[in-house]
């Protein structure tokens, strides 16, 4: 027999939840007895990456749904609906699935959230950036809220001086795990937190650098700091030394040929509101 864990809750004798974890196979048993008085079972499952470290569930999709929520983007058509909520007392950003199309969260939900979710992991406990992620079931995955507004809202007298080194060294760090963020040269990623530090989120388009060669890599970093030092040249220019304009201008040459171009929304997307 292989490890297994469980989970379970219920609510007004209507619905129950049973979660089990079995050799890194994630089921989620959902049994509601509203139809006819007959029992129906539905199942969601999915595949853990580590099965013996995998992150523990804070709350179910029942808590959630039954929850209090503030929305903070609706991507609509193939992005999730991200949404802010206090559960057991801490806050959570809850990037969710479950809402869009049969084919969108089963194919690309599942995959973007299995590849989110492994990212957060090999980040985990660097400052400014979102701890304690894990999967609420096979559309939806969670983490700690991060307090802040995004680059786009704040004025640039309000960044201190040293804001852009400490990004610079935040993406610096992202790079040090064999990480490339590719979706920092825009300013909805990078949030001023209340303290001014700079913290980056949302790593859908992430990728791994531990099996690219070396100038792929160099490149695919001048492009992440290329973001950093975007902004840096625009809001601080005079504290912007040549060496990083250098890589600015690189990371604009590759810029030309690169295909990614941000994730397709099919619509506009509210602001960060909280």
């Amino acid at each position: 027999m292989g490890h297994a864990k469980s989970h379970a809750s219920a609510t007004d004798g209507d619905f129950t939840q049973f979660v089990v974890y079995q050799n890194g196979l994630f089921i989620e048993f959902v049994f509601n007895c509203k139809d006819s008085g007959s029992i129906c079972v539905s199942y969601n499952y999915l595949m853990i990456d580590d099965a013996n470290n995998h992150n523990p569930i804070h709350f179910s999709r029942e808590e959630f749904k039954l929850s209090e929520r503030k929305l903070l983007r609706d991507g609509q058509w193939a992005n999730a609906r991200v949404d802010f909520v206090h559960i057991n007392d801490q806050d959570w950003t809850v990037k969710d699935f479950s809402s869009r199309t049969w084919w969108v969260r089963n194919s690309i939900g599942r995959f973007l959230l299995r590849r989110e979710l492994r990212v957060l992991k090999q980040l985990n406990g660097i400052v400014g950036i979102s701890g304690s992620a894990f999967r609420i079931d096979a559309f939806a995955l969670a983490t700690q809220f991060l307090p802040g507004r995004i680059l786009a809202q704040v004025k640039p007298d309000e960044v201190a001086t040293d804001f852009f080194p400490q990004l610079e060294a935040l993406v610096q760090a992202i790079h040090a795990r064999k990480l490339v963020h590719l979706d920092i040269r825009g300013p909805k990623n990078i949030l001023v937190q209340p303290n001014g530090k700079p913290a980056i989120i949302d790593f859908q388009s992430s990728l791994s650098t531990r099996w690219m060669p070396n100038f792929l890599r160099r490149i695919l970093e001048d492009i992440d700091l290329g973001g950093v030092y975007k902004r840096w040249n625009l809001w601080q220019p005079q504290t912007l030394d040549e060496t990083r304009r250098e890589v600015l201008e690189r990371s604009n040459r590759f810029r030309r040929f690169w295909l990614l171009r941000g994730y397709p929304t099919f619509g506009s997307k509210k602001p960060r509101a909280k």
